[in-house]
């Protein structure tokens, strides 16, 4: 297997630099990353310690699970994919908000098209299993009801509330998609095309949710018509060793449940799965290694690549019709 790659010392030093000019909103900060000069409040180069996983040390491990080394204007994007959710409900209209769980949660907007009997795209957010919601992305809610698919998109209980344990989140939206299918006929659903997709976290549970056995929830086996994994994780033996295991409180047996590589023989739909090159190198080699993998099940898999597309610019990208991630939705539902 080849090494991941990872950047220098010097090169992850400028990173957590880069990652506090844009925090700080510092010009001289700017001017001395651009340089190549140190900065007194950046860490130290990089010293190689004990691997851990592949090729990382735990240092790179973590960072190769944090976003934040590799897409320092996060906050920024994230700040405009809320305000772009604002301004999509004032275009669309506020969505049906519907309750398909006991919880106080367990809740899901429904964006409507004006297509009579259309297509359904269930969307699972992301934000590292802790944050996000509905509400924030609403804004790709335009693009499928202007192409004739109702959008949909569920809330769920984040990792830490549900004291660590990424099965509770992972039967939660099952039982969103469960609600959504069965209740399809009262907003114009069309159960013959009925998808599913989800980002970051929210794609490792749409992997999750691919997977599933459908009949226990009271579905037809074959109930996803397809599924979009967009800069998801599959696997969950690297994400268990890095910092994330701090909040996720893994058991071998969570690890392997929720590993959707690990349980090909359950998937049923065609997929496809896409990832940016500007993402961690992590995120890259689990995209491309379960892509892998389903081609070598011999089940329908496509992958795409995004040049310069880094893991937020990915999650934006499913609100434009010529963006990686808009594109792909698209072409799977077969809509124009």
């Amino acid at each position: 297997m080849p090494m991941p790659s990872w950047p220098s010392s010097k090169s992850f030093t400028r990173r957590a630099v880069v990652a506090a000019t844009a925090a700080a909103g510092s010009a001289a900060f700017a001017r001395d990353a651009a340089a190549g000069q140190a900065c007194p409040l950046g860490p130290a180069p990089h010293q190689k310690g004990p691997r851990v996983f592949l090729g990382y040390d735990q240092e790179e491990l973590d960072a190769a699970y944090d976003q934040s080394f590799y897409a320092p204007l996060a906050g920024q994007i994230l700040k405009r994919l809320v305000a772009r959710s604002d301004d999509t409900r004032a275009r669309l209209g506020g969505p049906r908000r519907a309750v398909y769980g006991p919880t106080e949660i367990e809740g899901l907007d429904i964006y409507r098209t004006a297509r009579p009997n259309a297509p359904i795209f269930v969307f699972i957010h992301g934000g590292a299993w802790l944050r996000g919601s509905a509400k924030e992305y609403g804004f790709a809610a335009e693009l499928f009801t202007k192409a004739g698919a109702h959008y949909v998109a569920p809330d769920f209980i984040a990792v830490d509330k549900a004291g660590g344990d990424l099965t509770v989140m992972a039967d939660q939206v099952r039982r969103a998609i469960a609600w959504t299918y069965k209740n399809a006929a009262s907003f114009g659903g069309d159960t013959r095309r009925f998808f599913i997709g989800g980002h970051s976290s929210g794609g490792h549970l749409c992997g999750v949710a691919l997977v599933t056995d459908w009949t226990t929830y009271g579905l037809p086996a074959d109930a996803i018509t397809a599924g979009l994994c967009m800069s998801g994780m599959y696997d969950m033996r690297g994400p268990r060793l890095s910092k994330r295991g701090n909040y996720v409180k893994f058991t071998d047996a969570m690890e392997a449940a929720m590993s959707s590589q690990r349980h090909l023989d359950l998937l049923r739909a065609p997929i496809t799965v896409t990832y940016g090159t500007d993402e961690t190198p992590e995120f890259q080699r689990q995209s491309r290694d379960f892509a892998a993998a389903v081609k070598a099940a011999g089940k329908p898999v496509e992958l795409v690549e995004a040049v310069s597309y880094n893991h937020f610019e990915m999650a934006e990208s499913l609100g434009n019709p010529y963006g990686p991630n808009g594109r792909a939705a698209l072409a799977m539902m077969k809509l124009g």
